[in-house]
């Protein structure tokens, strides 16, 4: 990650609490499509190619709002062109030359293997379609990226996982890392900021790349790792996201563990929160995916529509792929959720009702902490 992009993250950090990027001088543009002379119309069509459903963001929170913000923005005339790839890159690629020879306007990619699309990406370039990369920085001739500032993602979790062990753990505590799919670029950001903050306070007893990010192989290696290690003598767990979590609880619970270690993830799912109630997971990191997912529309129908000035303010960062230098960029800050913060975040951002969390299995916790 670029200095500049760092600082850029640390100084919107403070303005997450008010989920208002604009009054942070973030976005800098306005959200009327009036502001300028378009290229094209609000009639267009933007195609929207998501990776996966084991992760219920996708469907429940990116593709809804990415959906309702280009209506917004196109006084309800543009359309948007949706296909999830449900884990397969090949099935993807699928999806990508589709859409490419339905001459869609402009293509917002969240890649499942961002090495393996850099073909797909060149097509569509070759046909005059800009590709927006999401979520996850692809490779090939992609136009921008925005995301989240991922190895701050992985710093707040490691963070989180050392004040879990008291703040001073022994060196020789260990802990077991659980990352991402070794294919997602997002992954190995993650497991770097980490890494930065476990690194010489704890011992990695176990690191796994967890393939395609599935709760159940999650499940398998954290069983492999407790037969290593010992199902007593696990300090702490670095989840990469919420729903290993689940898979690594699992497997503890399968194990005989009654007193859980400190178990991190990432996403804020309805289930991780639950868990975080209770104390079966510790923390989550909070990511506003309405606010990327409402950005990164802003930036495809200004793109599309040659809205430049606009288009800049919104990727004002640069970030490097493997193929390409220099790419326009928006990084959008994150906060670690825990307990204490529950009602702060996703309540206050509507991601969740009281209600929602707060189920009859739960409502004994959440009356301890005082959700009502």
């Amino acid at each position: 990650m670029s200095s500049r992009a760092r600082r850029t993250a640390i100084s919107v950090a403070a303005c997450l609490m008010t989920f208002s990027l604009a009054s942070c001088g973030v976005l800098g543009a306005s959200e009327s499509s009036d502001d300028a002379s378009p290229t094209k119309g609000n009639d267009i069509t933007v195609g929207l190619l998501l990776p996966e459903k084991e992760n219920t963001r996708y469907e429940q929170f990116d593709y809804p709002f990415f959906k309702a913000k280009v209506g917004d923005l196109t006084r309800d005339e543009g359309n948007v062109k949706y296909a999830n790839a449900e884990a397969s890159a090949a099935k993807q690629a699928e999806q990508m030359q589709q859409m490419v020879d339905d001459k869609v306007d402009v293509i917002v990619l969240d890649a499942v293997d961002s090495h393996a699309i850099a073909d797909g990406v060149q097509k569509a370039k070759d046909a005059g379609i800009p590709v927006i990369a999401y979520d996850r920085l692809a490779e090939g001739p992609i136009e921008a990226y925005i995301s989240f500032d991922n190895e701050l993602v992985g710093e707040v979790q490691g963070r989180s996982l050392i004040e879990a062990l008291g703040g001073d753990p022994e060196s020789s505590d260990k802990v077991v890392m659980m990352n991402g799919s070794s294919t997602d670029p997002n992954a190995k950001q993650f497991k770097a900021g980490a890494l930065s903050e476990l690194n010489g306070k704890v011992t990695i007893a176990q690191s796994f790349d967890t393939k395609d990010w599935k709760p159940e192989n999650a499940e398998a290696n954290m069983t492999e790792a407790i037969e290593k290690i010992g199902k007593d003598k696990i300090a702490g767990v670095y989840s990469a996201n919420d729903g290993m979590a689940g898979g690594i609880i699992k497997a503890l619970e399968d194990a005989g563990v009654t007193d859980l270690p400190p178990i991190t993830g990432q996403d804020a799912e309805l289930a991780a929160v639950q868990r975080i109630v209770t104390g079966e997971q510790y923390m989550s990191v909070y990511k506003s995916y309405p606010q990327e997912a409402e950005n990164a529309a802003e930036m495809a129908v200004a793109r599309v529509q040659g809205r430049d000035i606009q288009f800049d303010a919104l990727a004002r960062d640069k970030v490097d792929s493997p193929t390409h230098k220099h790419i326009p960029a928006q990084l959008v800050p994150v906060v670690a959720l825990t307990k204490a913060n529950i009602e702060e975040t996703v309540i206050a951002e509507g991601f969740y009702k009281v209600s929602d969390i707060c189920t009859a299995k739960y409502a004994d916790a959440c009356g301890e902490l005082g959700l009502k």
